[in-house]
């Protein structure tokens, strides 16, 4: 008998067995051999469903290996951004992270290559599984690679011993290929299904160990042995008395409670979703996402079934694996409003969604040292490109001095000037952003180094936040407002198609005279325009209605967004400790973004030669730090004010 699902454990699943770096050819329509660049996500079967089902709202946990290098740590900070407790993932100092090279070349052909020779996860043995640590979940996950082998083989087993007396629940994905059974060749690992009787003695050996079991038609007949399919489910019932699952693909799937009956329309249906198919590889792991959500949570099997079918749909719409798989927010909407159209991925209003639900990173509090300032430093007596570039350290000396590796903090820095901080700024755990706009243009004009085509932001670290800013005004004539849109347009999409975040600043202002309503009017253009900003960098505005009527603005087009920093303009500190009062009331308004408060005195005296290095940064981080604080005193007081 397993535990009820309203038990209370601290995890709600661990997922055991295979983990990978997968580099998926960015080309679309060639052969493996002709992909010229790759996509890198996380991949394996247990984790992509560790993940899956993480943003489905499930407690995940994995246990894995990984190897003591780079490709070890991207899947540990990966697992960790995306919310799966990473304490049952051995580092293993002897072996390499596995590598998957995958392709799409059309809707049936997607070849693969599994570089898994003696890797990290196939180094678990009995003494990783730690029975204290499986306890704490109600369900552990398996599948069937690490049954390939007898040590990984005997790992899993021991966890699922652990699970089985503590009267968890068990599940397994048969996650059947034939090359990783070693019974086709390396470059068979597209292969789905080769005839073994050695694999399906070793399987039906250990289904008796499962309450659930799931698998493709191909992946019953190697369990049950035999290529009939309903044969092969009567040969694993005869072995398990486990709830049977049979994907069908676009038919959708079937359970099977009880006996098996003679065709497999008689089990609980669950119908498959009219979508294109555009990528098949990592399916089978969203859709198992999707049945372990309605399996925990207690729901009936027409309704599991629902909710893995459209993972699965989701999965094959989308590029990768882990990063197809829907959030659950993401679930309901696309419950409530249905399908527009069968190319999900081109569905602009769900890929929104999508985007906005599955952020890496909690980002609620953002208190930002702005010295992304280029032509300010350029103007200033004694520059020179060198020494801008070695200010620029000093800067981020002084960010890193305050944030001390606490969360909450962030920097802007440029490229051109401050590229040196920016790239050491990467991995400090400091939200960055970068700026995209000449300094001072209007209508605007981008950075050379961005390209005619924006296609250098490519070249971007994956944690930089795109920042462009616009000098506008709601009464822009129509062809200085439809030039700028334009561009803010294109910067835009060109920074969700290399997977970076989107910060807009505008700055009515300084065009022409302002009112509580002159910045919310601009929101809306630019979202008419289909601009969809991550954040938004406001003026520090004078009034409550001000503050109001932007808020307002942002969350009736996007209730999703990240939020709102607000920007110092080299006021006072005094003057910033009055707009920070007024400006922390509004939920939506994460931080500040403050530069030359901070840093206009001592980059004056530091370029004349009038201030050393050890003083520059004392006298940035005093002045962020004091800032950081009355944002916090702000912040405080104006809960209780709420309150």
């Amino acid at each position: 008998m397993t535990q009820d699902h309203k038990t209370t454990k601290p995890l709600d699943l661990i997922t055991i067995g295979r983990s990978s770096v997968d580099l998926y050819g960015a080309q679309i329509g060639g052969r493996l051999e002709d992909m010229r660049s790759f996509e890198k996500y996380i991949g394996g079967s247990p984790t992509n469903i560790a993940c899956g089902t993480a943003r489905l709202g499930l407690k995940s946990a994995l246990i894995t290996g990984v190897g003591d290098e780079h490709m070890g740590r991207f899947i540990v900070e990966q697992l960790r951004a995306e919310g799966v407790n990473t304490d049952g993932v051995k580092i293993d100092p002897e072996r390499l992270t596995a590598l998957v090279l995958l392709g799409i070349r059309d809707s049936e052909q997607f070849p693969l290559i599994f570089y898994r020779e003696n890797c990290a996860d196939m180094g678990l043995t009995v003494d990783d599984i730690d029975e204290d640590f499986v306890r704490t979940a109600r369900a552990v996950v398996a599948t069937g690679t690490h049954l390939s082998h007898s040590r990984v083989a005997a790992a899993t087993i021991k966890a699922l011993h652990i699970a089985r007396a503590d009267s968890m629940r068990t599940a397994l994905d048969i996650d059947y290929r034939p090359n990783l059974w070693g019974v086709a060749g390396h470059g068979d690992g597209e292969s789905r299904f080769v005839e073994s009787a050695a694999v399906t003695e070793k399987l039906q050996g250990t289904l008796h160990l499962f309450d659930l079991i799931v698998g493709t038609e191909e992946e019953f007949h190697i369990a049950g042995g035999t290529t009939d399919t309903i044969a092969a489910l009567r040969a694993v019932r005869a072995v398990t008395a486990a709830t049977l699952v049979c994907k069908r693909g676009a038919a959708g799937a079937v359970a099977f409670t009880g006996a098996i009956p003679d065709t497999l329309d008689k089990g609980v249906a669950g119908p498959g979703f009219p979508v294109e198919v555009f990528n098949v590889l990592g399916a089978g792991d969203g859709f198992m996402s999707g049945l372990l959500k309605g399996w925990m949570d207690g729901a009936d099997w027409t309704t599991a079934l629902q909710y893995a079918n459209v993972c699965g749909a989701f999965a094959v719409s989308r590029h990768g694996c882990t990063p197809a798989y829907p959030s659950w927010d993401e679930l309901q909407f696309f419950f409530g409003r249905g399908i527009k159209r069968p190319d999900l991925r081109n569905d602009a209003e769900l890929e929104q969604v999508h985007w906005a639900t599955n952020r890496a990173h909690d980002w609620s509090s953002v208190k930002t040292f702005a010295f992304d300032h280029r032509l300010q430093l350029e103007e200033m007596e004694g520059y020179t490109l060198a020494k801008g570039g070695a200010f620029k350290e000093l800067c981020l000396d002084a960010a890193l001095k305050v944030q001390g590796g606490m969360p909450g903090y962030g920097i802007l820095c440029d490229n051109r000037i401050g590229r040196s901080a920016l790239h050491r700024a990467s991995g400090a755990g400091l939200w960055i952003g970068r700026p995209t706009e000449w300094p001072g243009s209007r209508p605007i004009e981008l950075e050379p180094e961005l390209g005619a085509d924006y296609g250098k932001l490519r070249e971007w670290a994956a944690g930089n936040v795109v920042k462009t800013l616009v000098f506008c005004h709601p009464d822009d004539d129509a062809e200085t407002r439809a030039k700028q849109e334009e561009v803010v347009k294109r910067v835009w999409a060109a920074s969700r198609r290399n997977g970076l975040e989107f910060l807009l600043e505008v700055i009515p202002s300084k065009v022409a005279p302002i009112d509580d309503g002159t910045t919310p009017r601009l929101i809306q253009q630019f979202y008419d325009a289909g601009v969809f900003p991550d954040w938004w960098k406001l003026e520090p505005f004078r009034t409550e209605a001000a503050w109001s009527n932007a808020v307002a603005a942002i969350e009736r087009n996007d209730p999703r967004t990240r939020g709102i920093v607000v920007l110092g303009l080299d006021a006072p500190e005094d003057e910033l400790a009055a707009s920070f009062a007024l400006a922390a009331k509004q939920p939506l308004v994460k931080g500040f973004a403050v530069g030359r408060t901070i840093f206009g005195d001592a980059a004056r005296a530091w370029m004349k030669g009038e201030m050393n290095d050890i003083d520059a940064v004392t006298q940035m981080a005093g002045r962020f730090a004091r800032l950081c604080h009355v944002w916090d005193q702000a912040r405080v007081a104006a809960h209780a004010y709420v309150d």
